[in-house]
């Protein structure tokens, strides 16, 4: 599996990993405060943005994918960050480079399978679309805005909505996100990662309860916490000073 990436900067190595329906570009205010400082890959998971689509889809998959990447690039140490989905693929990460990593950061997102069905909506939207004979984002927006409410949410889809040769169509690979929706929503506990690791919790989101903190401390038992107060699950993008403030004072920590 060769997934597209972006390479900006020099220095150090930070691995980006966007979240369910998103891109390389979803991590980018991020990559812009790093990338004076820092050597920022930006991924795109496998069905998602430029990267190819496969059937299977299993969070192992998708961190040997990463691992490729930065083999590939010829990098011996880094750092991961992760968003959502992208930081379970962060934390699996952790069984495959345990020595490599200088950092961990996995942002509003716990080691935990979620029993919630949250994207009943985007995947009726995205199907609606798909459906339609679609000539541009406007339309495509008419047929999302029936099954996504919030204007916000569809502007986030619409960038994975892209022309094609054959025409306007989905980046993401649709059927195969539903396919393994289980998976995606699953965990597989993993052995204990003792580097240095931290959670940014979005302080409005249930991504991290109270009740995951036992299974956080058992998979991450030198992980810190930090709340972003009134941001939700998109806390980088919601106050991208202050979490961006909270990264770099975690990777220049001693």
């Amino acid at each position: 599996m060769n997934l597209h990436y972006q390479v900006e900067g020099q220095g150090d190595a930070i691995i980006l990993i966007h979240g369910l329906f998103g891109s390389a570009d979803n991590l980018g205010l991020i990559a812009r405060a790093l990338k004076d400082k820092y050597k920022v890959i930006s991924i795109d998971l496998r069905n998602h943005g430029r990267s190819p689509h496969t059937e299977t889809f299993t969070y192992h998959e998708m961190a040997s994918d990463v691992v490729k990447v930065i083999d590939q690039c010829d990098i011996e140490r880094f750092s991961l960050i992760g968003h959502s989905m992208g930081g379970k693929v962060a934390m699996a990460m952790t069984q495959l480079v345990t020595n490599r990593l200088n950092h961990l950061i996995v942002l509003d997102m716990a080691p935990v399978h979620y029993h919630v069905h949250r994207h009943q909506n985007v995947f009726a939207g995205l199907q609606a679309v798909a459906r339609q004979s679609v000539s541009n984002r406007k339309e495509a927006e008419s047929y999302l805005a029936q099954h996504v409410v919030e204007p916000g949410v569809r502007q986030f889809l619409l960038k994975s909505f892209a022309k094609t040769d054959t025409g306007y169509d989905w980046r993401f690979n649709v059927e195969g996100l539903i396919a393994n929706y289980d998976t995606i929503m699953g965990w597989e506990e993993i052995p204990a990662f003792h580097g240095k690791t931290l959670f940014i919790k979005g302080q409005d989101s249930e991504y991290i309860l109270p009740e995951h903190r036992e299974s956080i401390a058992r998979q991450f038992p030198a992980a810190k916490a930090h709340m972003v107060a009134n941001t939700g699950h998109w806390l980088h993008a919601e106050k991208p000073e202050i979490v961006n403030r909270i990264i770099l004072n975690f990777l220049q920590s001693a």
